[in-house]
């Protein structure tokens, strides 16, 4: 049953991506930058709830009431396509930061291009942490958001990866606050298998973190200890007690 579920969300799911694709690209550049958020959201709306109608699950989402007005640096855990989704509805408008071979999927990713998205070369890391301090700051200052996976990929349930502090800094450099996001939206969207698992999918939004006058990392570590607090309390998969990966290289302070 869960496979045939998966397979009617599939084809659903790339009807969509061309159905949104041919309506709304032609008309999308003529917008100004709000005005493309808000049309393109409306194929991550879709999805976010078509994948919830036909595959079973059932969203409990906690502390929307903490997304404030202004713009904010969102750090959330990693672990599938469910959450660059839902992201971007709940704090619009919101740039990304992302890789680069997104930008190259037919449709899906000319779309990404016309949000003014942060795509970085995973080849060179160094021009992309430069890329990520030069570039964030800037979207802030235009009123936007910026998301970022302080884990740097996806991470699969029960798995554990150091936290990079690129996004802390942004947020230190341009005094805005972090959002922290928690979410086990991998137990319900495995990121390596096609298969969809029912049951429920929780997320938690806390508290934005102050960032004026703290150093970088101890925002970070306020983030960290914040959202595996949170996966231990939302996960049906045990957390490991520390990272067992290597650190992503980090940003200078």
């Amino acid at each position: 049953m869960n496979a045939l579920r998966s397979l009617t969300f599939y084809l659903v799911y790339f009807l969509a991506i061309l159905f949104f694709g041919l309506l709304c690209l032609p008309i999308t550049p003529l917008l100004p930058l709000s005005g493309r958020y808000k049309l393109l959201n409306l194929y991550n709306h879709f999805i976010v709830a078509w994948f919830a109608l036909i595959c079973g699950v059932r969203y409990e989402v906690r502390g929307r009431e903490h997304v404030p007005t202004g713009p904010v640096v969102i750090l959330a855990n990693h672990q599938c396509e469910w959450e660059t989704l839902f992201l971007q509805v709940l704090k619009p408008p919101v740039c990304t930061v992302l890789k680069q071979e997104l930008l190259r999927l037919p449709l899906f990713g000319w779309a990404l291009r016309l949000l003014h998205p942060i795509a970085l070369d995973r080849s060179r890391p160094a021009r992309a942490m430069k890329q990520v301090l030069s570039q964030g700051p800037q979207r802030l200052k235009e009123g936007l958001s910026v998301l970022i996976f302080p884990e740097g990929t996806r991470v699969e349930p029960g798995q554990r990866r150091r936290y990079n502090k690129s996004g802390a800094v942004i947020a230190c450099r341009a005094g805005v606050p972090v959002l922290p996001v928690a979410h086990n939206a991998g137990e319900r969207w495995p990121g390596r298998h096609w298969v969809k698992n029912p049951g429920r999918l929780s997320v938690v939004v806390g508290e934005p973190i102050a960032t004026q006058g703290r150093t970088p990392e101890a925002v970070l570590a306020e983030v960290e200890a914040w959202i595996e607090t949170q996966l231990i309390d939302i996960s049906e998969v045990p957390r490991p007690a520390r990272p067992l990966e290597t650190p992503a290289p980090q940003l200078p302070t």
